[in-house]
Formats: C-alpha cells, sequence, structure tokens
C-alpha cells in the first residue's frame, strides 16, 4: 500500500495554495501547475490568457497517516473562497476557478462528502461552487512559480495576497503546523 497519496486543487493563483498547504504537518511536497485545459505544455501566458483552459492548480503529495484528505480539503476551503466562480480576489478567468481534480472514486466522494458537509453547516453564505472533476495530465509550471511565496516575500502580489492567506492557515491550524 502507497505511503503517500496525491491531492490536486484549484483555488484560485498556485502561489497562494502552494504557500498555506505546504506548511501543514504530513504535506511531503506541493507543485505548482496546470490541468483541465486543451493545450498540451501550457506556458503560463497561455494559461493567464483565459485560452488554454487550464487551471492554476497545486499538486501537493501527503501521508494520509497524519493528514487525510478530507483534513486537506478542510484547510484548502478556508484559504480560498469557494463561492465565486471563475474568479479569487482580483484574479478573473477559468483559470481561477475552484476546482478539486479527483484522482479515484475515494477522492471524489470525500470531496462531495465535505462539501456537502460545509453545504450543510452553512459554513459559507452563499453556494459552493467548487468543481469536482477527474484529473487529466498535470503540467509542472515553470520553475520560477515554484517556492514563488519564500522566494519573493516582498513582491507587492505575496505580501499583500498571499501572506494573508498563510497567516490566516497559521492561525486556524497552529496545531497542524510543521515544526
Amino acid at each position: 500500500m502507497p505511503t503517500t497519496e496525491t491531492a490536486i486543487l484549484g483555488g484560485g493563483c498556485f502561489w497562494c495554495v502552494e504557500a498555506a498547504i505546504k506548511q501543514l504537518q504530513g504535506v511531503e511536497s506541493v507543485r505548482s501547475g496546470y490541468m483541465g485545459g486543451r493545450t498540451a505544455n501550457p506556458t503560463y501566458q497561455q494559461v493567464c490568457s483565459g485560452k488554454s483552459g487550464h487551471v492554476e492548480v497545486a499538486e501537493v503529495t501527503f501521508d494520509p497517516a497524519v493528514i487525510t484528505f478530507s483534513d486537506l480539503l478542510h484547510v484548502f476551503f478556508t484559504l480560498h473562497d469557494p463561492t465565486t466562480l471563475n474568479r479569487q480576489g482580483n484574479d478573473m478567468g477559468e483559470q481561477y476557478r475552484s476546482v478539486i481534480f479527483y484522482r479515484d472514486e475515494a477522492q471524489k466522494k470525500t470531496a462531495e462528502d465535505v462539501i456537502a458537509e460545509l453545504t450543510r453547516d452553512k459554513v459559507f453564505a452563499d453556494p459552493i461552487v467548487t468543481a469536482v472533476e477527474p484529473a487529466s495530465t498535470f503540467y509542472v509550471a515553470e520553475d520560477y512559480h515554484q517556492d514563488y511565496f519564500a522566494n519573493n516575500p516582498n513582491q507587492s502580489y505575496c505580501a499583500y495576497v498571499v501572506a494573508p492567506k498563510v497567516k490566516k492557515i497559521r492561525e486556524k491550524y497552529a496545531q497542524r503546523l510543521k515544526a
């Protein structure tokens, strides 16, 4: 039985998802990339144009004995707004949509169950629009996108958009952070 699993999560800019998720215990690696589009080997410019159909995603490799897929999804839903269609803050377009790309039927069921739970518990004032779709080819983003927040903490987008999301996860999930 494998000791790690992979989750593919799209919640707006991949810099935010990567930076917030990678600080959790049980997360072994996070890679920024693209999924769900029509173009093979898309570039950042093609994805940002909205013409390729891809979503900016984070590929998360995690140890399910330390953090479950369900726990990871609860963090994911905390760090972005799953009620805005094709938008996260000022980032607009299909490439910024909220989506969980499942790798097997168990992940699909878990994603649907977490969305149903959050809906039932009225965690958000508006309906959740997060898509649950089968995973397709994952394309790793260009090298400069990897660890972007860690490498560019003073860049304005990082300071004003990424940093508050990272802080929110640190505060809400303090007990789950890596030492």
